[in-house]
């Protein structure tokens, strides 16, 4: 366990661990002045802001320009931090393959796939709603109570909960569409629910050496109460993990305006999840132990 300097410095240190190699393969800026703060800086608050709950850009920069200035005396304007930080997203996704390589959480037999909703708007406001024309749209969630407007995003983690990937799609695109682009080079299990149920989508997966397993529907020959009750037991793994983003990390919320914006978001909360694994794994705690990581 950390207390908030602790974790603060234990961040920094991950994440220039793992970014000095690719700052070195792909330089982030061939021309120009750099920045007062560096990448690494800011990748440190951005993480640290997200597990302490503040999922905007501008609560994050006031959190640390408020209680943590001598610590970063470089913090400028927050206009500067907010675009400095949105230029960081391909880093951030590079950062979180680099942490999984490490963990060796995409070295597995069994894996977990599920979709969740993310709504832009609410449902009376989205046929005036100017943000996301062209990629946001209208789709079912049995989760909203119906229909909604935005966009659905598809989860993919390991049996141990590490999130390996997610795929941002628009609300009407259909779940099992994303399963094959979502799972490239993954051999084992994949475990779904009942909506990813598609026969030509299992004997896709079975060619790449993936078997995809759901839940029996009641008027299928094969149902199987046992065997549901057994791949649920084994889904509620997956349910952790989106709990975390949801509730821990609001990814459900879409707070950007822009795709620029929310890419660079979505890719902030996703390399903070597999950092916290990381972190608790040097701990020897269990790997999704979050909440008492931090002492107060």
């Amino acid at each position: 366990m950390f207390d908030i300097e602790e974790f603060i410095i234990a961040v920094y240190l991950c994440v220039e661990h793992h970014l000095e190699s690719l700052l070195s393969l792909y330089p982030p800026r061939s021309r120009g002045f750099a920045p007062g703060l560096s990448d690494r800086e800011v990748l440190t608050l951005e993480i640290v802001g997200e597990v302490l709950g503040y999922h905007h850009d501008s609560e994050i920069w006031k959190y640390f320009r408020r209680h943590w200035r001598a610590w970063f005396p470089k913090l400028g304007h927050r206009s500067t931090f907010v675009r400095q930080a949105a230029n960081l997203w391909q880093y951030k996704q590079l950062l979180h393959q680099r942490l999984i390589e490490s963990l060796e959480a995409d070295q597995q037999t069994l894996y977990l796939v599920d979709g969740f909703p993310m709504p832009v708007c609410g449902f009376q406001r989205a046929p005036q709603a100017r943000v996301f024309q062209g990629f946001a749209s209208f789709g079912r969630s049995a989760t909203k109570r119906g229909t909604f407007y935005g966009f659905r995003g598809h989860l993919l983690n390991n049996a141990q909960g590490v999130v390996l990937g997610l795929a941002l799609t628009a609300a009407n695109v259909d779940e099992r569409d994303v399963v094959p682009e979502l799972t490239i080079g993954l051999e084992g299990l994949l475990l779904g629910d009942k909506g990813y149920i598609r026969q030509s989508l299992t004997a896709e997966l079975a060619q790449q050496g993936l078997m995809l397993l759901t839940p029996r529907r009641k008027t299928m020959q094969d149902y199987d109460p046992v065997f549901n009750q057994i791949l649920s037991h084994h889904r509620q793994m997956v349910e952790t993990a989106i709990g975390h983003l949801c509730h821990g990390f609001d990814i459900e919320r879409v707070l950007a305006r822009d795709m620029w914006h929310l890419t660079s978001r979505l890719a902030r909360k996703l390399l903070a999840h597999p950092l916290m694994v990381w972190l608790n794994h040097q701990q020897s705690r269990p790997w999704l132990q979050f909440e008492s990581i931090i002492t107060q």
